[in-house]
Order: structure tokens, then C-alpha cells, then sequence
């Protein structure tokens, strides 16, 4: 074909194309209007496809997150699912997808007789009531960490997420009456001499299975151990000061993954991170892309083995490595 030909069919199938894409005209009006047959103006709009003038995607809901959980779970060692979150939707709706279908994966992970970790929070409470009634022999369901305050006792927050997991699955809940933070490391030494305090330590020990969430100060809403009246003024000042991004059971660590000798820890009555980045089957739920700094830090810690997590938080994840990544490689190839 000539070059002036090939110039004109070229010109006519853009023509083409822009009123049939994105004028939404059907092939005969178009035809009408430019004095062509509806048979010529299919063949035009079959060249503008083939010739990458057009170019068709079709975007499946499904496939954003599916990248994303691949992506995740590639780069840091996880099984990964990602929830979908409707564009513009807020994160009252995003918990709300993730806690169901965390709800449904942990209650797939259950097997009669083990013994449940459970951590406790805003996520976790979603989780607890997005739960479907499924009994199951032998479980036991032990409180990680203590939420022993007058905030607490008063509002029942905690004991009532534990309590609840328990009923839905007709199992034996083991709650942990002792203080959130202790006011200093000798106290809570004291208080793990106790034989009651002890037994719990034992539940704990032998937990099959953990289910946690991340909390961050940047959370929205605020993480619960960040409100609940745990932690005084000078204690929450000293956590970025300590480059603290975010807890696990009220256990901190920093931006970079590590936990070793941050001292509000010795004071924690969490089970130690060590514990939970050493468990086979460590279960982490999060909702929130405020949570992303947190989450990332937790990832690069090995601090889970599973991940449910909302679109935003893991694209703002993936987000963060990357950007890590790159700042890195321009440090080593600066002069």
C-alpha cells in the first residue's frame, strides 16, 4: 500500500475509532454520518485494534488484589490475601471486609483441640464479631497480653473479644488479669512468679495458632492500646523518640523490623516478639493504609507467617519497598 494511502486509512480508522469509543456511536450511525458502510467501518475499527491505535483492557476487580498478594508474598516469604475495598469507600467499610474475611480463613486454619493466641484491639473485635457459629471440641482460646485497667474493667473491651471467639467455637476462654504495661520491670517479674499468672504463661506457651492485628499510632482510628489509657503521656512521647512505628500484641518495634532492647518491652506484658516471630502459624490481620509503615516493619521483622490485609494497606506497603529500594540504589551509585 502507498505511504499516502496508508496515511489516509490510518487518519480514517482514528476518525473511526474516537467516535465509536469515545462518542459511544454505534457502527451505523457512524456510518451514516461518514458516508461509509457499516461492514467498512467494522474493518476500520478491527485495523485501529490491530495496529495499536486502540488498545482494550479490561480490568477485573479481582486482579489488583491477586497482584498485590502475589507481590507480597514474594517478597517477603507470607502467605498473603489481599481484600478488595470499593474505590471511595471508607475505613469502617475496608475493617469491615478484612474482619470477614479473616473471620472465614482463621475459622478454615481451626482443627479440633488446639490452642488459640488471640491478641487484642479494634481489628480483632471486628473479627471476633464477624465470626459465624462453628463448634469445634477441645479449643482453648488464651488472651496474649494483659488489659488490666480501670479504663478496661469498666468498658470490658477485651475480655469481650476473647469471650466471644470462645462461644462461637464452644471452646474455654483464658483471659490475662494483669496490667497492660507495667510500671516497672521488677513488678511484672514478681508477678510472673504467681502460680495463676504462671498457668496462663503455660496456655500461652503452647498456643497452636496466633491471631493478631498491627497496632500504629497512625492508625485511623487510633489503634486501642494507643487509647485505652495503658500507656500515660511520657510513655506515648517516648515511642517515636525510640523510632517505634508499631506493637504487636503490646510488644514494640521499630521502622526496621527489630524489637531488641527497647525498654517499654521489659515492662509489656506481651508474650515477646521473639516468641511470635518464632511460631509456625502466626496469623496477622490488618485494615488500613495508616497501618502501612507499621505493617511493613512487622513484614521485614518475619513477624507473621500469614497476612490478611486491605488493598490500600498493601499497595502502600509494596509502596514503601519500593521506594526503599530505590533510595538504595541511588546511595550506591552516588560518587
Amino acid at each position: 500500500m502507498a505511504p499516502s494511502n496508508q496515511a489516509s486509512l490510518t487518519a480514517q480508522a482514528v476518525q473511526v475509532a474516537r467516535m465509536y469509543y469515545h462518542h459511544n456511536l454505534t457502527t451505523a450511525e457512524i456510518a451514516a454520518e461518514l458516508g461509509l458502510s457499516r461492514p467498512k467501518v467494522s474493518r476500520l475499527l478491527g485495523y485501529a485494534r490491530e495496529q495499536g491505535i486502540v488498545d482494550i483492557r479490561i480490568h477485573d476487580p479481582q486482579t489488583g488484589p491477586q497482584t498485590l498478594a502475589g507481590a507480597l508474598a514474594e517478597r517477603f516469604g507470607v502467605q498473603v490475601q489481599v481484600v478488595p475495598v470499593p474505590p471511595g469507600s471508607g475505613e469502617d467499610a475496608a475493617l469491615a471486609r478484612v474482619a470477614a474475611a479473616a473471620a472465614a480463613a482463621f475459622t478454615a486454619a481451626l482443627r479440633p483441640g488446639l490452642t488459640v493466641g488471640l491478641a487484642w484491639g479494634n481489628t480483632l473485635d471486628a473479627v471476633s464479631h464477624a465470626l459465624t457459629p462453628h463448634r469445634l471440641s477441645g479449643l482453648d482460646f488464651v488472651q496474649l497480653s494483659g488489659s488490666a485497667n480501670v479504663q478496661e474493667l469498666v468498658s470490658g473491651f477485651v475480655t469481650d473479644t476473647i469471650t466471644r471467639f470462645a462461644r462461637n467455637f464452644g471452646g474455654q476462654a483464658h483471659l490475662f488479669p494483669v496490667p497492660t504495661f507495667f510500671d516497672r520491670p521488677l513488678t511484672k517479674e514478681l508477678m510472673w512468679q504467681e502460680r495463676s499468672v504462671r498457668q496462663v504463661l503455660g496456655v500461652q506457651a503452647r498456643a497452636d495458632l496466633l491471631l493478631y492485628s498491627i497496632g500504629s499510632p497512625e492508625a485511623v482510628p487510633r489503634s486501642h492500646v494507643y487509647t485505652a489509657g495503658s500507656l500515660d503521656d511520657a510513655d506515648l512521647a517516648a515511642l517515636p523518640e525510640a523510632g517505634i512505628v508499631g506493637d504487636i500484641a503490646t510488644l514494640f518495634f521499630r521502622a526496621d523490623g527489630t524489637w531488641d532492647g527497647l525498654n517499654i518491652n521489659a515492662r509489656s506484658s506481651g508474650p515477646g516478639l521473639d516468641f511470635i516471630a518464632a511460631h509456625p502459624c502466626a496469623i496477622c490481620v490488618v485494615s488500613g493504609a495508616g497501618k502501612a509503615a507499621a505493617l511493613y516493619a512487622a513484614l521485614r521483622g518475619g513477624l507473621m507467617t500469614a497476612l490478611v490485609v486491605d488493598e490500600r494497606a498493601a499497595a502502600a506497603v509494596l509502596e514503601l519497598a519500593e521506594a526503599e529500594e530505590a533510595e538504595g540504589g541511588a546511595a550506591e551509585s552516588a560518587p
